[in-house]
C-alpha cells in the first residue's frame, strides 16, 4: 500500500487563560476519542492568522478574543493516511462571553468545551504535550508576528 503525502495544513490554536484555567475543546466528532485540544482550526487564504484565529474561537466556542503574540509552532503527522498539520498557537485573552452548553458549532467537530485547571489536566488526554509548560510555566521570549500584508511587485 502506497502513501500519498499531502501538502501541510496550516491551522491556528488559541492558548486562553481566564481565571488560572486554559480552554480545551474536543479535538474529533461524535466522540470518537476522549482527546482534547487548544481551540481554533484551518487558515483560510485572504485573511490574517489572528483573524483565522478569532472567527474559529467564536465559531466552536461562542467567545470573543482578542489575539496576541504566537507561543509555539507544533506540528504533527499521521504516517497512515499522510495527513500533516503545521498549528500555530497564539496567546490569547478572552474579551466576552461565557461557556454555553447549547452554543453549536457550525461544522458540528466540537461538542465539549472545558476550562481546565492546572490540576485537572494532568487527568486528560491531550496534545500537545507541551500544553501544561506553555500555559503554566514560565513565559519565555514570543517569536514575533508580522501582519499579513498584500503582495508587493
Amino acid at each position: 500500500m502506497s502513501i500519498s503525502f499531502k501538502t501541510p495544513r496550516l491551522a491556528v490554536r488559541g492558548l486562553i487563560l481566564h481565571d488560572d484555567r486554559l480552554l480545551m475543546v474536543n479535538a474529533y466528532a461524535d466522540g470518537r476519542s476522549d482527546l482534547l485540544c487548544l481551540p481554533g482550526g484551518g487558515v483560510e487564504p485572504g485573511s490574517s492568522l489572528p483573524e483565522n484565529l478569532m472567527r474559529e474561537v467564536h465559531e466552536e466556542t461562542g467567545l470573543s478574543i482578542s489575539v496576541d503574540v504566537p507561543a509555539l509552532v507544533n506540528e504533527f503527522h499521521d504516517p497512515g493516511t499522510g495527513f500533516h498539520q503545521v498549528e500555530i498557537i497564539f496567546r490569547c485573552q478572552l474579551l466576552s462571553g461565557r461557556l454555553d452548553p447549547a452554543w453549536q458549532d457550525p461544522e458540528a467537530v466540537v461538542t465539549d468545551r472545558q476550562w481546565v485547571s492546572k490540576t485537572q489536566i494532568a487527568e486528560l488526554h491531550f496534545r500537545p504535550l507541551s500544553l501544561p509548560a506553555l500555559a503554566w510555566g514560565e513565559a519565555e521570549a514570543a517569536p514575533a508576528y508580522d501582519a499579513l500584508e498584500t503582495i508587493v511587485r
